[in-house]
């Protein structure tokens, strides 16, 4: 599935390019910088540059939901830890007192 989409797609760009050679001039506003090319062409690299600054966006964006899963997974690993221990303390065997021990709160007789 995924080639014929491929294809779908190259053959809409190939189209594209084909319908629009008609060439223009690209300037940029602050400088006299100019150069000429088709229109397909400048509205390709227009399109890649939106997509790369959008991807760097988002790829900023996610940094706090990084930091925060990583903190959560912290907090799992020591949760986990700690079930861990409480689960080995509790399958310990009891330590039976020694009946020739006082216990607390009684006194022998003298």
């Amino acid at each position: 599935m995924r080639p014929l989409i491929g294809v779908l797609f190259l053959l809409v760009l190939v189209s594209f390019v084909l319908s629009n050679r008609e060439p223009v001039t690209v300037g940029f506003w602050p400088t006299d910088a100019r150069w000429d090319m088709p229109l397909s062409v400048a509205l390709l690299i227009t399109a890649a540059v939106a997509l790369v600054v959008g991807a760097v966006m988002v790829w900023i964006s996610e940094f706090g939901q990084r930091r925060r899963a990583r903190y959560a997974e912290a907090a799992v690993r020591r949760l986990e830890q700690q079930v861990q221990e409480l689960q080995a303390r509790q399958h310990q065997p009891a330590i039976p007192q020694d009946p020739a021990e006082p216990q607390a709160g009684k006194q022998g007789r003298p």
